[in-house]
């Protein structure tokens, strides 16, 4: 078989008539993503392959420092062409990671090429990307609409304005855009800076906030604000997760402390976070929104490199912490108080899928796939690691309730990844048939894949009928 001809990863006849006839098709919901609604709505051309490609990815510097490239080269000051063609000299080396075939799949699909990148092919591949990017068919918006994008969910914090929601609301009819709630600078109360963020908050909100009773009000109005705005989802990065429980004047006193920068002890830090979380639920599942958490990710492991250039720079990684009681604790405090809003459960470490899975049993609920296991997220959206979500899931649970992939991507040319995923569903669903775990049925199994891949998202987020 051939470099990412059109069957590349469906390895039996089932698996190609499914991707071919079901899933090829189908558009996209991008219910996850870290796009800036600002660049979306100004919608000007990108200035070179290197800010398409390489600016804000993480996943290419990790693999750049990874081959000798120095910082200048990667996220330094060198010129677009020097930093492109450290990145050339990089990806021969990545045979068998996913950015090898994302790299590729990016330059056939959006640009028409089907060399190889390398040091040798990058001084060609650089002069008619560049070409066609400088056109109005490769402004942003034109490449979200090629992609078939139908929605695409941002990621705010609920200081935001959300201006620009508003006006690609008035403006675009092709896609939509939606807002995510994300209110993680009111959790991390031990953060710097967190003084003032409440200061920012006050502001979007129009009312004073000095004590913890005022913080959730100014955060209940945040959330009604947001739905306003078409948000349905909120969004948490929860990298450890543990549970305590505190009462109101325990956690004024807590607040207080916070807001003077004071330290707090790590029981009050669970407490407070406890408390504030399941106020955040409750708003939620009053406003039928689906709510995310995002667990296990190992933030800024090198602290001179972090120092250097902040978060979201590549020296994240894998939490390997407990999780399975304090969660069940978190979820039944919930359920019982206010009742849980549809979940999505993410795990960066790929080992506390069994747990989760076993948890949100428990708690299905009324909702078709009212809970569910998040997407192979950050390291785990390899082919191997999205075949494991998807293994686990059907071991588990219903499949054919997955509400499917997200790009959970900063940039614009993520959403081969969408392919490479449906896919990779498709070689799985083609595998099951010929052991004959699965009835090899176009009609059967292609309405899972169609379902997967949109239709289930759709449907359970509430932006269309799917």
């Amino acid at each position: 078989m051939s470099f990412l001809n059109d069957d590349f990863l469906l390895t039996t006849g089932t698996a190609r008539r499914l991707y071919h006839d079901h899933a090829a098709g189908q558009p996209i919901i991008d219910y996850h993503c870290h796009l800036d609604p600002k660049e979306i709505y100004e919608d000007k051309p990108f200035r070179s392959l290197t800010e398409a490609w390489l600016a804000g990815d993480h996943y290419k510097w990790r693999l750049m420092r990874a081959n000798g490239i120095p910082e200048e080269l990667i996220t330094g000051d060198a010129p677009d062409y020097d930093k492109f063609l450290a990145w050339a000299r990089t990806l021969p080396l990545a045979v068998g990671n996913p950015l090898y075939s994302w790299t590729h799949l990016e330059l056939r699909r959006f640009f028409g090429i089907d060399e190889l990148l390398s040091e040798r092919t990058a001084p060609d591949i650089w002069e008619r990307a560049n070409a066609l990017l400088a056109t109005d068919a490769f402004r942003r918006r034109s490449l979200i609409k090629r992609s078939q994008v139908r929605v695409i969910c941002t990621t705010d914090d609920p200081a935001d304005s959300l201006e620009f929601h508003r006006l690609l609301r008035e403006e675009e009819s092709e896609f939509s855009v939606y807002p995510t709630f994300r209110p993680d600078k009111a959790l991390n109360i031990h953060a710097e800076g967190f003084a003032s963020w409440i200061g920012r908050l006050e502001q979007a909100s129009g009312a004073a906030v000095g004590s913890y009773a005022e913080l959730v009000q100014a955060l209940r109005a945040r959330v009604g604000f947001f739905h306003e705005q078409g948000c349905r989802l909120s969004d948490h990065a929860l990298d450890t997760l543990a549970y305590g429980e505190a009462g109101p004047e325990e956690l004024e006193r807590i607040f207080a402390k916070g807001i003077r920068d004071e330290q707090l002890e790590e029981s009050e830090k669970t407490a407070y976070r406890t408390a504030l979380l399941l106020e955040l639920i409750a708003m939620y599942e009053a406003q039928g929104w689906t709510m995310q958490l995002h667990i296990h990710a190992s933030r800024n492991n090198n602290t001179p490199m972090g120092r250097r250039f902040g978060p979201d720079t590549g020296f994240d990684a894998i939490q390997d912490g407990p999780l399975a009681a304090a969660l069940s604790r978190l979820l039944d405090r919930a359920e019982t108080s206010s009742g849980l809003p549809r979940t999505i459960l993410y795990s960066l470490n790929p080992n506390d899928y069994p747990a989760l899975l076993a948890l949100m049993g428990c708690f299905q609920k009324d909702v078709p796939g009212k809970m569910q296991l998040g997407s192979g997220w950050w390291y785990n959206d390899t082919r191997e690691g999205m075949r494991r979500q998807l293994t686990l899931l059907a071991d588990h649970g219903l499949l054919g309730r997955f509400v499917g992939m997200l790009t959970d991507s900063r940039s614009f040319l993520s959403y081969t990844r969408h392919e490479y995923f449906r896919r990779v569903l498709c070689e799985l669903l083609g595998e099951y048939a010929a052991r004959g775990e699965a009835p090899d049925d176009a009609e059967t199994l292609g309405a899972l894949v169609r379902d997967i891949s949109y239709g289930n998202a759709a449907r359970y987020f509430g932006f269309g009928e799917g």
